[in-house]
């Protein structure tokens, strides 16, 4: 049980926390000045100190550096005790397991630490084997310039050792590089240990240096987390040196645990500058999701492809809306773009649609032709269009195009609209005619159809015509199948459902209120009404099952008693209990609300008694 550690704040597998101390830490910390170590049982017996909340704990602890055998470990396992102080335990990768401490201490970090699978495999064993709440700590191994890749893997705490060490050895410490404190002519810092002048600065002063650095960087660690941007700073930090670019491709790989720790919106932008973001979380997502989960409901329209804009959402950009005036709704519009992959009309708004910026130089590179071929591909593969009119420029978006065309497993014919440039009027008219003769969709089949697409987007295939109905439903009779049986009101983006029974309601009010769409991030709110309905629905549920309260503004995790596997940090929840049903939306994963004994859990916006 973790009484001295809480996390505030997650930015994938990294965290912003605090060691609820007299005098509170922030991590990710340099935990030099409030570690107390009660020594190595290895010297001897020790006893067990009597701990108080100034300083974090170490109990007594045999240390096994990597590569000692397994009988080895069992042979010499340490019992530790439970305590009411805040408190440290020693363990290994290989052999964690929940010590009821509050932070956990890895005795093989330097036989792991600057090799990239290596590494990978350590973290990925403690944390699978160690309370989602409690802090991970890594001694002996952290320098300014690999610290932002420990935190990003998620490590809480550090220590200077390392970096004074090689202080002592001559070696000047930045977050980009080591330099021979000999070829140094200047010093490139301005911290207090540098400030003398470069003949008088000693080896000495080159240790505190190293440890000024270290803190500087944690520093800006912790805002990067606390900004949601801790990954735009790795995928250039990674390049400094090649354990690092190795160990960060190596997390990439690992979708299901950084997918987990990843949430599911934020405020921050997807700065779009470097390979590495195509396999980020937050695109992969989306492009799975598109082609796993979005369903086109615009059966009666061909499908036109559009590049994208700068400007988010796409549809306030001026291009946009020249395209939309030459289609006048009779296509469904899907814009093609890099990172992202495709984007249908409905999802514009959806994070991270609305939410990146790209590198725009007119230049594709083949990593990204190849990721959003493969998406547009697959796309077409799970909606069936007459034709495919695209209306795209030559550099990139033709070239995609081109090559899912000749893909035999596309059954779609392909015409291309653009002369020049996509705006100019030619190009705009041939956009026209292409469409002349094809059925127009109404304002509010469109609004229907984007909180159906949000909904499948946010809980899982057909979840939009479960919920809100529509054509294609299962069992076309029952009450959430068939044609649509709720209304629309508000201008999109901020659209409100309501239930098609103007007798539900309050009175002035269309209707029994289910969910509101909320434009910043493209998602749904739901009411308790349109929570009841999604319980009562063949939708997927994400459940979160509380004690015998009622929550009132938050659920804590103690009082959490299990929580489903795929709800993610930002995902609507409905909250049930003995005493209460409530919604609100998830501040935790659900499997860190289940192992969790600290911290917000759910941030509930409706509740009732039962």
């Amino acid at each position: 049980m973790t009484d001295y550690f809480e996390v505030h704040e997650r930015d994938g597998a990294a965290r912003l926390g605090e060691v609820r101390l007299a005098e509170p830490v922030s991590t990710p910390a340099l935990a030099d000045a409030f570690l107390d170590d009660a020594g190595s049982l290895w010297a001897g017996d020790r006893e067990v100190p009597d701990g108080d909340e100034t300083a974090l704990t170490v109990l007594p602890h045999r240390a096994f550096p990597a590569g000692t055998r397994d009988e080895v470990r069992e042979s010499f396992a340490v019992d530790h005790p439970g305590v009411a102080f805040p408190s440290a335990a020693v363990v290994d990768s290989r052999s964690a397991r929940d010590l009821g401490a509050d932070a956990y201490l890895l005795s093989d970090a330097q036989g792991f630490v600057g090799h990239g699978e290596a590494f990978r495999d350590a973290i990925l064993r403690a944390k699978s084997a160690l309370p989602p709440d409690a802090a991970l700590g890594l001694s002996g191994v952290a320098t300014p310039r690999n610290v932002a890749l420990l935190a990003y893997a998620g490590t809480d705490l550090v220590d200077a050792t390392r970096a004074r060490t090689k202080g002592t050895q001559g070696m000047y410490l930045t977050a980009d590089a080591e330099h021979f404190l000999e070829d140094l002519e200047e010093l490139p810092c301005a911290c207090p240990a540098c400030a003398k002048p470069r003949s008088e600065f000693t080896r000495d002063d080159c240790a505190d240096h190293n440890a000024n650095a270290l803190r500087a960087e944690l520093r800006r660690v912790r805002e990067r987390i606390r900004s949601g941007r801790l990954r735009d700073y790795i995928e250039a930090q990674a390049r400094h040196e090649g354990w690092l670019t190795a160990a960060f491709r190596e997390f990439d790989d690992q979708w299901g645990y950084l997918e987990e720790r990843t949430p599911l919106m934020r405020d921050a932008e997807v700065t779009a500058a470097a390979a590495e973001t195509l396999d980020r979380v937050e695109i992969r997502r989306f492009a799975d999701r598109v082609t796993s989960r979005y369903r086109n409901r615009f059966t009666d329209q061909p499908l036109v492809l559009v590049p994208c804009s700068a400007t988010k959402p796409y549809s306030d950009s001026q291009s946009h809306r020249q395209f939309h005036d030459a289609i006048k709704w009779r296509g469904h519009t899907v814009s093609i773009t890099s990172p992202i992959g495709v984007v249908p009309q409905e999802l514009e708004t959806t994070y991270p649609a609305q939410h990146y910026d790209s590198v725009v130089t007119g230049d594709w590179s083949e990593d990204e032709i190849e990721f959003v071929a493969e998406v547009l591909r697959r796309y077409l593969e799970r909606n069936d269009y007459s034709r495919v009119v695209a209306h795209v420029p030559e550099d990139g978006y033709r070239e995609i195009c081109e090559r899912v065309e000749s893909d035999p497993a596309i059954d779609a014919d392909f015409e291309y609209t653009c002369v020049d440039h996509p705006t100019t009027d030619e190009s705009l008219g041939e956009l026209n005619a292409a469409l002349q003769g094809e059925p127009a969709y109404s304002k509010r089949e469109r609004e229907h159809n984007t909180v159906r697409a949000i909904a499948d987007y946010l809980l899982g295939d057909g979840a939009g015509d479960d919920l809100f109905g529509g054509l294609g439903a299962s069992g076309g009779g029952d009450r959430y199948g068939g044609e649509a049986d709720v209304r629309t009101t508000g201008r999109y983006p901020k659209l409100q459902v309501w239930g098609d029974e103007p007798d539900a309601g309050r009175e002035g009010e269309p209707g029994e209120q289910f969910a509101t769409m909320v434009p910043q991030y493209g998602t749904l709110s739901f009411t308790l009404a349109g929570a009841r309905r999604w319980v009562e629905s063949d939708a997927p549920t994400k459940r979160v099952e509380i004690d015998q309260f009622v929550p009132r503004g938050s659920v804590l995790a103690p009082g959490v008693v299990d929580a489903d596997d795929d709800i993610r940090v930002g995902d609507e929840v409905v909250i049930e209990g003995p005493k209460a049903f409530a919604v609100g939306r998830a501040a935790m994963s659900g499997p860190e609300m289940a192992g969790s004994t600290r911290g917000v859990a759910v941030e509930v916006r409706h509740g009732e008694e039962k």
